[in-house]
């Protein structure tokens, strides 16, 4: 990486932020406020996402300097408003790299990412003086996502299988008591039931190394295509969707899925 280049650029990038928020600036620029920037932030994060799903680096690359812009944005109203200012972040941010990479930057060791990562959780949580190691885990989170981190963080403190295959019989517990729920048609205990089940899917991607929250987006992303097709099918022999039996629309899905 060029670091001297880029450091122009991100000069440039915080003078013109500043001066879209100054007094001759830009009218919507000048009424932002943390808050009022997040979905827009939250936004670009998605759109990050993605292009990394559909490697598209090109719009990765743009997407990347949203991302920035939105940083710039927030650093620049803090330090309006005097809280702190963007250079602050970024000491923190370096001191605190340095710091929880004990194996990189000291004496410390490390041979694997499972050991880095339980380091990383550890000082991180001694830093916060935090009760539970399961705290810092925040309740925005997509669902799948805060499992996948709740899972983690108790896996490096020492509680999590050393066995795939006895995760795969809790997933097989889990199920089985979803049906029993169902078979007695308690509806209070079903929906637990199925949470438990979506936890357990959500434990056996991770100790496949897998995000489950990734994982179901692809599914969503394959599933849509896949019903667009089917569409665009029924539309060349002339049918609307409604009209057609689910065998008739089975059959065309089926052809579809041979295909890939």
């Amino acid at each position: 990486m060029n670091k001297k280049k880029a450091a122009k650029q991100f000069i440039k990038l915080l003078d013109i932020v500043e001066k879209l928020r100054g007094p001759d600036g830009c009218p919507w620029d000048k009424e932002q406020t943390h808050e009022s920037l997040l979905p827009y932030f939250l936004e670009e994060a998605y759109e990050v996402i993605e292009s990394v799903d559909e490697k598209d680096w090109g719009t990765l690359k743009e997407e990347l300097g949203d991302v920035m812009l939105h940083l710039a944005l927030q650093g620049q109203i803090s330090e309006e408003e005097g809280r702190f200012s963007l250079v602050d972040s970024l000491e923190n941010v370096n001191k605190k790299l340095i710091k929880r990479h004990p194996h990189v930057f000291g004496d410390g060791k490390a041979n694997a990412s499972f050991e880095a990562k339980k380091n990383w959780e550890f000082i991180k949580h001694k830093e916060k003086k935090r009760k539970s190691r399961l705290d810092g885990v925040p309740p925005a989170l997509p669902a799948l996502t805060r499992a996948h981190r709740l899972q983690q963080k108790a896996a490096y403190a020492g509680f999590d299988w050393d066995d795939i295959n006895k995760v795969w019989e809790k997933l097989y517990e889990e199920i089985d008591e979803l049906k029993q729920a169902q078979k007695l048609n308690d509806q209070i205990n079903i929906q637990e039931e199925i949470g438990d089940v979506l936890f357990s899917v959500a434990n056996l991607a991770r100790h496949m190394e897998f995000d489950s929250e990734d994982m179901l987006r692809k599914a969503n992303a394959k599933f849509i295509k896949r019903f667009k097709e089917l569409e665009i099918e029924l539309a060349k022999k002339g049918k609307d969707i409604g009209e057609v039996t689910l065998s008739e629309m089975d059959e065309i899905w089926r052809k579809i899925k041979g295909k890939e």
